[in-house]
């Protein structure tokens, strides 16, 4: 179904724009920076909750397109614009129902998960988070158009409005921080600006139609179809916002060994994003190859293409994860937080960039192949499972137990890793995970 050109055209794009998704997460970590680490610890923090509301929209976006693109596969472009209605519907939905318990519940939230941080952090992260829960209606539309035109191998879409968000959240921060001098507050509406423009860029080429996929805002909600979409969807939002949560638990028991080990963390996790761009690209296309295959029927296609994926995986992760250490002594330099963060910060990306060559693509691309098979219930109870037993529990032994700090945290994340690797090996060597065509 897919030549060598083909899967270039998808996958080249996607790379790109998990790059330039990413560099929008480091723009507001580097800028906010220069306002002091009390700043940028209080940032980081809301980071980790705003990430496990935009994944649950994530995981909305990834049930549409596996629905959308078994239609596809199966030639159906009416059942596929269909879905593409019902998907934005059910997305403007969630996203302002979180809005709205984010911006009005924020400071108790923020007390639960972070209460024992520093007063200077916890007001930077209050400010931050009310202004950027506004823009979870957008950024939850976003993802499921981009994810519709993934579905149908036009992966260039996505691209370009990830290119337009973050030239728009360049200027913004530049504005609104460093002349306007909002400081955490700038980068926020900053943040709420540029998702807005780009989910109304992505709306107005879905509803142009150019595509087998068609959006037309005259199509009411099908409970049938909204029921299939939530069949896919409910399994990968729920998924995605336990893994996400149990990161957000590791990361309140890092704050509670001081605001330098928050600021390494966060360094962490930015250039340890820079390592995973071509497995995230991966996990996208593997989501278009392999439902379409699913939706047309041709299930061994779909084997041989995943194993095509995971190589390519494999490959790209080891080159850009070499490049992410070698290049450390520079990067480190634009991060102004204390030499205690910056230390500690290096050894855990480190960590992160060395098994992530080897266990990364096994982990999180290769299960998007399940569920493009329709598994979602397997990958669910594994990685929920995963991450309950290994990052949290074992982060809280190795951590505080054999006082560790954030190193035993990321120790743990690795017993993760290994265990998620055997589990959809297994699984897909078994060939259960192949339920059948969605479209109906």
């Amino acid at each position: 179904m897919f030549t060598k050109n083909d899967l270039k055209k998808l996958i080249i794009p996607l790379i790109i724009e998990q790059f330039l998704a990413i560099s929008l997460g480091m723009i507001d970590t580097v800028m906010v920076s220069s306002v002091g680490e009390a700043a940028i610890s209080g940032v980081s923090l809301v980071d980790m909750i705003n990430v496990l509301v935009i994944d649950i929209f994530a995981g909305l976006a990834t049930g549409g397109a596996v629905v959308a693109t078994h239609y596809l596969g199966a030639r159906d472009s009416k059942g596929a614009s269909k879905t593409a209605a019902n998907l934005v519907f059910i997305s403007l939905t969630a996203g302002c129902t979180a809005a709205v318990t984010v911006f009005f519940c924020g400071e108790g939230i923020l007390m639960l998960l972070y209460g024992k941080s520093e007063a200077d952090v916890l007001k930077n992260a209050l400010v931050y988070l009310k202004i950027t829960s506004l823009s979870f209606p957008f950024i939850s539309v976003y993802n499921s158009c981009a994810a519709l035109f993934r579905s149908m191998g036009d992966s260039r879409v996505s691209m370009m409005s990830s290119l337009f968000i973050n030239i728009l959240n360049l200027a913004g921060n530049s504005l609104f921080i460093f002349v306007f001098n909002l400081g955490v507050s700038g980068a926020a509406w900053s943040t709420v600006i540029s998702r807005f423009a780009a989910m109304i860029y992505l709306l107005i080429r879905l509803s142009a139609g150019k595509g087998d996929i068609k959006l037309s805002f005259k199509t009411k909600p099908d409970i049938r179809m909204t029921a299939r979409i939530l069949r896919i969807a409910a399994p990968s939002g729920i998924e995605n916002s336990m893994f996400q949560l149990g990161r957000v638990i590791v990361v309140t028991l890092i704050a509670t060994f001081g605001t330098a080990q928050i600021a390494a963390n966060a360094l962490a996790n930015n250039l340890d994003a820079i390592g995973c761009i071509p497995g995230k690209g991966l996990q996208l296309a593997m989501v278009t190859v392999v439902g379409q295959c699913i939706g047309a029927g041709f299930n061994d296609e779909a084997v041989s293409y995943t194993k095509r994926l995971m190589k390519s995986a494999h490959i790209m992760m080891a080159v850009i994860n070499t490049a992410v250490i070698l290049t450390m002594p520079l990067s480190l330099k634009l991060y102004n937080v204390s030499y205690e963060a910056k230390a500690l910060g290096a050894l855990l990306v480190l960590i992160h960039a060395g098994c992530a060559i080897f266990l990364w693509p096994e982990s999180f691309v290769l299960p998007n192949a399940l569920r493009s098979g329709g598994d979602v219930k397997f990958t669910l109870i594994v990685s929920i499972f995963s991450m309950w037993m290994f990052r949290i529990v074992f982060s809280y032994i190795l951590a505080r137990g054999a006082m560790l700090g954030a190193l035993g945290v990321w120790c743990a994340m690795i017993m993760d890793w290994v265990f998620r690797t055997v589990m959809f090996i297994t699984r897909f060597k078994s060939r259960k995970w192949i339920r059948g065509t969605l479209a109906e």
